[in-house]
């Protein structure tokens, strides 16, 4: 361009002059004025560093604190048998079949973080070094000749302030101190007794109406224990006392995964607090303490200050599981990917009919799966460990959060062999000229159907036809009679009827207030903790010998005219 043409240096992006011209008066100069340079760059003068010293950390006071099995990979292997980890004097760390046990002298078993939900297999390794939760024992002090000067706090708490004692409790209403619970309960005439042994505690059997006396108070009442995941830990135990120093019942809340087996959790709880379980409904759990329970001489025993690591167990899923190949196992896993889940669990829900769901499935199925998504992870493999040993059953994966069992090759169903039943064809002749051959159709019902049959038929609510060339006007007329007998039966309640004369409270004389009154105990051990063992029915019922299709007012119309 001409006009560019005329500049001495065409470039009109050119950098700024590295030193810039002195400003000239402009009186003197005619020229443009020059405008003044950019704000320069301000310098800012370094940080000041800090000039307080650096604290050094102190190290834990003992190496128990550290989180080892969290910051780093502890690992140490088990040796096969009973090991001793670590010792100290008497007190000790075991790894054997039971898991991780401490051993104190002194105690009446071995303690252990979780006593209900610790697994029936033998730890393959350990996660932190092997310490005792426990506070240390307190160090003797050499005797100086005189007693150790006491603190100001100490001086002011110099009031003597009496135990709690069951037997001889504080008088009511008196301030400071609140309600204890006596002994109890006991009969006009008889009193409690000093018990050592568990026996001697718990004293007689209690009545039906004493434990409905003790439990209907607490049905609704939400002073109670709650027992999770962790199922009956160490600590628990001095938790139940505290309950039964204000209380006879201890209500204990069972949720989460140790619902799965509850006469595992009545057993811990019997076996280590040294109560009766006399109630059980769903989760929830009614301990008594005995009749002759004192909470002054109750066993005391030492608190855990924090949970111990988990140690490393055996794998759970296998690649060829017990009786497969690796190829049927996979197999197998394809297929539980399209099967539908028997049953969806909830987090912190209550499995009472899981295992006996599972079984039930596994009549019509080999494979079962059970959907847990919204479980935790460790949930959901303590579930599939308890059901592996329930059942049984092996476990082929947790993928996808659902649990997937085969049920074995050993697997035998819970119903006898079921009968064939005989489908006659369209062009078959009937049934009292024909002629059986091997060439008819049979039908094989399902065991768990004949099952129900079985028990409809034993109860009265279905009728078996031994004719089957039987008129459509008889077959009618059979089952109006049915149907009457079977209204009847349903609608007979037993009636009370007392021979001797009635008490005040509406008892009979001369004893016989106790007939008719379970005694808890009486159970058979294997089902000691089923449900309804204990009372599920706290309502006072008694059996009497009535007849089918007979009505009580029967019964005592009869009674009448033989007098």
């Amino acid at each position: 361009m001409p006009i560019l043409a005329k500049f001495p240096d065409p470039n009109l992006f050119s950098s700024l002059p590295s030193s810039l011209p002195k400003p000239q008066d402009s009186s003197r100069c005619n020229g443009p004025v020059i405008p003044p340079p950019p704000i320069p760059i301000p310098k800012y003068p370094p940080p000041l560093r800090s000039k307080r010293p650096k604290v050094p950390q102190k190290p834990p006071q003992s190496p128990a604190f550290k989180t080892v099995h969290r910051n780093s990979k502890y690992y140490k292997p088990v040796r096969g048998g009973e090991e001793i980890v670590a010792a100290d004097g008497d007190r000790s760390v075991v790894i054997g079949e039971s898991g991780v046990s401490y051993l104190l002298p002194g105690a009446p078993f071995e303690f252990q973080f979780s006593y209900s939900e610790t697994p029936k297999v033998k730890p393959i390794a350990i996660r932190e070094p092997a310490y005792l939760p426990f506070a240390p024992p307190t160090m003797p002090r050499p005797w100086t000749g005189k007693a150790p000067l006491k603190t100001k706090h100490e001086k002011e708490k110099k009031k003597k302030i009496p135990l709690f004692d069951s037997f001889n409790p504080p008088p009511p209403g008196k301030k400071g101190v609140k309600y204890v619970e006596m002994p109890g309960p006991f009969q006009l005439g008889k009193y409690p007794k000093e018990g050592k042994s568990r026996e001697e505690i718990l004293g007689e059997p209690l009545k039906k109406w004493e434990i409905k006396m003790l439990v209907k108070p607490y049905l609704s009442d939400n002073r109670q224990v709650n027992l999770g995941r962790d199922g009956l830990t160490h600590n628990m135990l001095e938790l139940v006392h505290t309950h039964w120093k204000r209380r006879r019942v201890c209500k204990v809340r069972c949720r989460g995964i140790p619902t799965v087996d509850m006469n595992n959790v009545c057993h811990h709880l019997e076996e280590k607090t040294g109560g009766k379980v006399i109630y059980r409904v769903g989760g929830v759990v009614y301990l008594f303490r005995g009749r002759n329970y004192n909470y002054r001489t109750r066993p005391q025993y030492p608190v855990m200050l924090w949970k111990p690591a988990t140690p490393v167990y055996p794998k759970l899923i296998q690649e060829a599981p017990e009786g497969l190949t690796k190829e049927e196992a996979d197999e197998m896993r394809r297929k539980g990917k399209k099967l539908t889940p028997i049953c969806k669990l909830s987090k912190n829900g209550i499995y009472l009919n899981l295992v006996r769901d599972v079984r039930n499935a596994f009549e019509e199925s080999p494979l079962v799966k059970v959907d847990c998504r919204g479980m935790h992870a460790s949930d959901y493999k303590k579930l599939g460990a308890k059901l592996k040993e329930l059942v049984p059953c092996v476990l082929l994966s947790f993928d996808e959060e659902h649990i997937l069992m085969w049920r074995g090759r050993d697997w035998k169903s819970m119903y006898p062999e079921p009968p064939s039943a005989h489908i006659p064809s369209v062009h078959e002749k009937p049934f009292k000229d024909r002629v059986d051959t091997d060439d008819d159709e049979t039908l094989i019902t399902s065991p768990r159907m004949m099952s129900l049959w079985k028990r409809a038929l034993e109860s009265g609510k279905a009728l078996l036809l031994d004719d089957t060339d039987i008129n459509p006007d008889d077959i009618l007329k059979r089952v109006e009679e049915f149907a009457g007998l079977s209204q009847a039966a349903e609608h007979t309640f037993p009636a009370y009827i007392l021979s001797g004369g009635k008490t005040t409270d509406g008892s009979a004389k001369d004893g016989s207030e106790t007939e008719g009154f379970s005694e808890y105990g009486s159970s058979s051990d294997e089902s000691e903790y089923e449900d309804g063992a204990y009372y599920s029915d706290l309502s006072e019922k008694t059996e009497l010998d009535v007849s089918l299709g007979e009505l009580p007012v029967d019964r005592l119309v009869k009674k009448f005219l033989e007098e």
